[in-house]
């Protein structure tokens, strides 16, 4: 456990890191909202050049945060048999099908985001369990003593303002406390509050970096389209402007005095398609201007967007909308490269799921979920495939390859984890012999739980 003075010092030095930090995360926030640099501009601009300055913003970063994000649901925890792993309860306990949706968009949005455990107890019983929730990377920061190794931070800076804004409430993390201090917005000296235990065998916060590199940098998939969100809007506005000042014929006549009111002002021609313009002066010419080509405007503007979906892996269909007469093959392959970024996403935030489940477990003291270091997160099927299609894939792997249907369950899109316990315990009650192997399959795990000491390091085991 920190002094009081330790505490204060190390918030001291993770602020001005925060307040970096914040900047960057600051203008992907303003871009994901909209809030974008103005396209080009002369600076003696009319109101109406403003005007659709204003309407040429085209956000399309939200469309390739969404399309990775709704492709990212977790669906089951088990362990290397096959059965539900001790974490499934917490996750279920803390709402996380609903809430691992904002996890993980604030992760695909900044290039990370967090998770914290601690122990609470349950809102509506109030009993104890471990309590997971997430955490945006602007309201966080953890420092490491190796970024691109470690898998839990030393220190964890936590700040939230209060409701002026003037005052952040501080809270620092280590291996056994959370402390709590306050300081001014624009201030470098916390004050310290008091300080409780939280629960956990080390630091309680999990981190969820989009893809990191081996130093532990991170970007996200929104920093390195904001120059290209900028070209598109720049082109949506060069339409704009040549859609409202040029895109129509322009007549002109010379050589023609214009007739004036009373006033001394020109009267405008009347000019129509019932009218026909003469005049006395054989020296005077008609013409006409003819109109801007929209069309290279238009091919600029899908130019952009195009180049935005090569470099997110974005599908160009979800940028651009263009979907006529594709195959299933050529869609397929539309979504390859989307699909292979997904895949890497659930391998890196399926090690941070697990780790925060067992985390979790630990925290409850269920030293045997704390202890399934071999259990594994299950991702679902989020692809577009239709239902008979995929039951008659699994059907063949089940009768020709010879796999278990109870093995193959989970892989039917849209069936929980619960679904497929309660499949499960329906087809034990109806076939004894079955129900004969599960009561030997626990009795084996018990076995081997007692013989290993129940020890295997991670967050319930030895470090």
């Amino acid at each position: 456990m920190l002094n009081p003075a330790e505490v204060v010092a190390l918030a001291a030095e993770l602020l001005p890191q925060y307040r970096a930090e914040l900047e960057r995360l600051d203008l992907i926030d303003r871009y994901l909202k909209g809030d974008h640099a103005p396209p080009y501009t002369p600076k003696a601009a009319s109101r109406e050049y403003r005007l659709l300055a204003r309407r040429a913003r085209t956000n399309l970063l939200p469309l390739v945060v969404d399309g990775m994000a709704q492709a990212l649901y977790l669906g089951g925890y088990t362990r290397s048999d096959g059965t539900p792993g001790g974490g499934w309860k917490y996750w279920q306990a803390n709402k996380l099908d609903a809430r691992q949706t904002a996890i993980h968009r604030a992760s695909l949005s900044y290039g990370t985001s967090y998770t914290v455990t601690t122990l609470g107890a349950d809102p509506l019983t109030g009993t104890a369990m471990p309590v997971i929730r997430g955490v945006s990377p602007r309201r966080m920061i953890a420092a490491y003593e190796n970024p691109g190794e470690d898998d839990w931070p030393l220190y964890v800076l936590r700040v939230d303002p209060d409701r002026t804004g003037k005052v952040w409430r501080l809270r620092v993390y280590d291996d056994s406390h959370v402390y709590r201090l306050t300081v001014d917005h624009n201030g470098d000296r916390p004050e310290y509050l008091d300080a409780r235990p939280h629960g956990a065998p080390l630091c309680p916060v999990v981190a969820f970096p989009d893809v990191p590199d081996l130093e532990g940098r991170v970007r996200g998939q929104v920093e390195p389209l904001i120059d290209l969100q900028d070209r598109v809007n720049q082109t949506v506005f060069d339409l704009l402007v040549a859609q409202s000042f040029s895109s129509f014929k322009i007549r002109y006549a010379t050589g023609m005095a214009p007739e004036v009111d009373a006033q001394g002002n020109a009267k405008p021609l009347p000019v129509d398609a019932r009218r026909l313009l003469m005049a006395a002066d054989p020296d005077t010419r008609f013409g006409q201007l003819d109109e801007t080509a929209l069309g290279p405007l238009l091919e600029s503007g899908d130019a952009a967007m195009r180049h935005m979906a090569v470099v997110s892996q974005t599908p160009s269909t979800d940028l651009l909308g263009q979907l006529v007469n594709l195959s299933a093959d050529a869609i397929a392959q539309a979504r390859d490269g989307q699909s292979r970024k997904r895949i890497e996403h659930e391998h890196v935030y399926g090690e941070s799921w697990e780790q925060t489940l067992q985390l979790a477990a630990s925290i409850a003291g269920d030293a045997e979920g704390a202890a399934e270091t071999a259990a594994e997160v299950r991702w679902r099927d989020m692809e577009a495939r239709s239902l008979a299609q995929i039951v008659d894939a699994l059907g063949k792997a089940a009768t020709m390859l010879g796999i278990p249907p109870e093995a193959l369950w989970s892989r039917i899109p849209g069936v929980t984890q619960t679904e497929v316990d309660e499949w499960k315990t329906l087809r034990r009650d109806g076939d004894p012999m079955a129900a004969l192997a599960d009561s030997l399959d626990r009795q084996a795990r018990t076995t081997a739980g007692v013989n290993d000491g129940g020890n295997t390091g991670g967050p319930g085991g030895a470090h």
